[in-house]
């Protein structure tokens, strides 16, 4: 039974390169510079900081020092700041934020917890279609699926999808088969397999997707894994 308070996955990638192209995040990251500080920016706005937490839907662009950074996507957490574009982290943020980054469920946990301290569980019909999806990445549930499962009207569930997630039911399929594909290339899987079992129409589909989502190619960001 997937647990109705968190059945999100978070996921922590590796960031070699230097910049980041202009992109927007659909969920709240977390970047921790690995050498020094990172900047943010967008139209003439500037967040600079070792750790940023990053406001998603906006348009920016991204500067690291040297080897980087590692980014901690951290899906169904709504931004819990006013900033724009994003908020520096510090003191126990901050010390949350690189513990996290360790891949530790109780460390991301907690740092969710502290970003977002009154959380509350999501339904669990929702939850359980949320698990679905991520076991299977490669079927994408049809609205009318999620619907029978949340036992009411298709725009109904569609929008409860949406307030219980942070993401519409459509983005939710894309970005976590996203994710799954880009685990498989940290892993070694080619890029074309891992479109394919991602569900990707073919490997162009998954690279467009990847670079709107992330500013770079699925090439620069296997690249940037042998940095360390």
């Amino acid at each position: 039974m997937p647990d109705p308070v968190l059945p999100f996955l978070n996921s922590c990638f590796p960031v070699g390169t230097r910049r980041l192209a202009p992109h927007a995040n659909p969920v709240a990251a977390v970047l921790v510079g690995r050498t020094g500080p990172l900047r943010l920016e967008r139209d003439g706005q500037r967040v600079e900081g070792d750790v940023v937490l990053v406001r998603p839907g906006i348009i920016h662009a991204v500067d690291f020092a040297e080897r980087g950074a590692d980014v901690l996507y951290l899906n169904g957490l709504a931004f819990p700041f006013d900033a724009p574009l994003g908020q520096a982290l510090s003191g126990k943020l901050a010390y949350a934020a690189h513990d996290a980054m360790q891949g530790d469920a109780s460390a991301v946990a907690a740092l969710r917890d502290r970003l977002a301290p009154s959380a509350g569980a999501i339904p669990p019909a929702v939850a359980a279609a949320v698990a679905a999806i991520h076991a299977d990445p490669m079927w994408r549930m049809p609205q009318g699926e999620l619907a029978r499962r949340l036992g009411m009207e298709r725009t109904q569930a569609l929008r409860l999808f949406k307030a219980a997630t942070g993401q519409g039911f459509r983005a939710f399929k894309l970005w976590s088969a996203l994710q799954y594909a880009t685990q498989q290339m940290a892993e070694g899987t080619l890029v074309r397999t891992a479109a394919m079992d991602a569900g990707f129409a073919d490997t162009a589909h998954l690279s467009r997707a990847f670079r709107h989502f992330f500013g770079l190619t699925p090439s620069a960001a296997i690249a940037g894994l042998s940095v360390n």
